[in-house]
């Protein structure tokens, strides 16, 4: 496994199924940005605002055209199958909830403070485990990483404007001041 931070922005997902899993599935991508599409034979759950469509039908051959990546959340085995090997021959990234065989990537347990995001993953074996992990290292951090990331942000941008590297700075320190000057 290798842990990527993905920029969902403007890519179009589709989240086969509308439980309750499928619908927290589906906010979750809306809160990373991505467009959302949802087919589902029944809408189970409530969906978040910011679903771009929803069709109320079975999956079909073809609806994996375009996308970037889909979560299925079906609990049907062999439409499961389907849509797999689709994903597959489509190279398009696939998550079959509940099912890490057949999926090539995994959710991960997230805290998000603006622009920093704590992600644990247990690779597909227990997100409980993920949780549990993800809660106990939010639990140290400090309250104020949204504005320290904010103004690294600031800092780093201002000193690319001025074609100077970023690289040679020792922003460990800068971040330990920021902590405890905000």
């Amino acid at each position: 496994m290798f842990p990527l931070v993905l920029d969902l922005s403007d890519r179009t997902v589709l989240v086969i199924g509308a439980g309750q899993i499928g619908a927290r599935k589906a906010a979750q991508l809306v809160a990373g940005g991505a467009r959302v599409k949802v087919i589902a034979k029944e809408v189970l759950a409530k969906l978040p605002d910011g679903v771009e469509s929803v069709h109320q039908r079975s999956y079909r051959s073809g609806d994996l055209n375009s996308v970037f990546l889909v979560v299925v959340a079906t609990g049907d085995d062999l439409v499961n199958d389907q849509i797999v090997r689709e994903a597959r021959a489509k190279n398009v990234l696939v998550n079959v909830v509940d099912d890490p065989r057949r999926s090539n990537f995994y959710f991960t347990a997230i805290h998000r403070d603006g622009d920093v995001i704590v992600s644990v993953s247990s690779s597909g074996a227990s997100p409980a485990l993920a949780q549990w992990v993800r809660d106990r290292a939010v639990s140290g951090l400090p309250d104020n990483l949204a504005e320290v990331a904010r103004r690294l942000k600031e800092e780093r941008a201002s000193l690319h404007e001025r074609a100077e590297s970023t690289e040679q700075r020792n922003w460990t320190e800068r971040v330990e001041q920021l902590v405890n000057e905000l």
